[in-house]
Order: C-alpha cells, then sequence, then structure tokens
C-alpha cells in the first residue's frame, strides 16, 4: 500500500506541476505518459481521483486503497501547486475562460473526462489488451488532445486533483477560493461513472 501511495503521490505531483508551469498540451500529455510507464506498475497509474472513482464504482479497487489515492492525489497538487506559485511568484487556479457559463463549462469537462477514463479504461483494463505497451502513449495523447480542445472553455481540468488541489493552496495562505468547486468535482466524476457504465457495457460478454 505504501509504495502505491508514493507512485499515486509522485505522478500526480508531476502532472500538476507540467499543467501549472505550462498549461501546455504536449507537456501536459508527455508528462503524463512518462509518469504512467513510471508508476503503472505499482499503483496502476491514475493521478486522478476521477479514475479512482471509476476502479471503486466497479470494485475493482477497494474504497480504503481509494480513499488513500485520493488524499496523496490532493497532496501532490498542493505541493505542485505551492512550488508554482513560489517560483513564478503568481496565482494558478484553473477556471472556465472569461464569459463561459458554468453548464457550458460543465459539459466540457463532463465530456473529456469521459474520453480520459474509457480509454484508460480500455487500455488498462480489456482482457483483449492485456499485456500491451501502448497504454502510456494512448493515455497520454488523450489527455493531449483533450486538453487541447477542451482547455480554452473549460479550464481543462478533467482531474478533481487539478482543480482542487489549487483551492485548498488557497485556502491555506489565507485567500481561499472555492468558486469552481462543484464544476471541478461534480463534472469529471459524473464524466468517469459515465464512462464506466459505457466501458462495461462495450466489454460485456
Amino acid at each position: 500500500m505504501g509504495k502505491k501511495l508514493v507512485a499515486e503521490f509522485i505522478g500526480t505531483f508531476f502532472l500538476v506541476l507540467a499543467v501549472s508551469f505550462t498549461g501546455d498540451p504536449i507537456a501536459i500529455g508527455a508528462m503524463l505518459t512518462v509518469m504512467v510507464y513510471l508508476a503503472g506498475h505499482i499503483s496502476g497509474a491514475h493521478f486522478n481521483p476521477a479514475v479512482t472513482f471509476a476502479f471503486v464504482i466497479n470494485r475493482s479497487l477497494d474504497l480504503r486503497t481509494a480513499t488513500g489515492y485520493w488524499l496523496v492525489q490532493l497532496l501532490g497538487s498542493v505541493l505542485a501547486t505551492f512550488i508554482c506559485v513560489t517560483v513564478k511568484a503568481g496565482q494558478f487556479l484553473p477556471a472556465p475562460a472569461p464569459g463561459v457559463g458554468i453548464l457550458s463549462a460543465g459539459v466540457v469537462e463532463v465530456i473529456c473526462t469521459f474520453a480520459l477514463v474509457i480509454v484508460i479504461l480500455t487500455v488498462a483494463t480489456a482482457k483483449k489488451l492485456a499485456g500491451n505497451h501502448i497504454y502510456g502513449l494512448a493515455i497520454g495523447l488523450t489527455l493531449c488532445a483533450i486538453a487541447s480542445v477542451g482547455g480554452p472553455i473549460s479550464g481543462g481540468v478533467y482531474n478533481p486533483a487539478v482543480g482542487i488541489g489549487p483551492m485548498l493552496f488557497s485556502l491555506a495562505i489565507g485567500s481561499p477560493d472555492f468558486t469552481n468547486f462543484l464544476l471541478y468535482l461534480i463534472a469529471p466524476l459524473a464524466g468517469s461513472a459515465l464512462a464506466r457504465i459505457v466501458f462495461d457495457y462495450l466489454e460485456a460478454e
């Protein structure tokens, strides 16, 4: 359990670091790819509470382990935010683009999280793809694509750790901003649940 939590912490930390420092879909996708190959054989390389949620839904991951994943994912995000803010001397707090309503941003977050999670479930758990070596690249390219497509609209979070970690950091420094808390919590979880349902349907014998 300890090694899994360390792996999840490291992967989430570097993913959020790439998001906060660059905002570049290519850099973010590349970072996720290498971190998946680093930790996939240890923890499953979730780095995202919404991904962990998809494994909880079908009980392939127990709640105790999932809770540990969620905690270290948030801690990794908070630390990455701290380093970004310290080094760049500026705020990092994801938000929808100016003029984009909560409903529009939510739809984008649900759809893009669905795409990310169903790809992860397919390349990592589908029986016909067992033992493949493309899983990391497929996951990283998916994040790169959806960050490019939805990022300019919703902020391109698709990951409650990326959205909520910076909010927790804002609370720690005494200037809390939880404006988009529900958006970046509920929409990715909804997209994840939908991906789980569709994946199970497609994989059913």
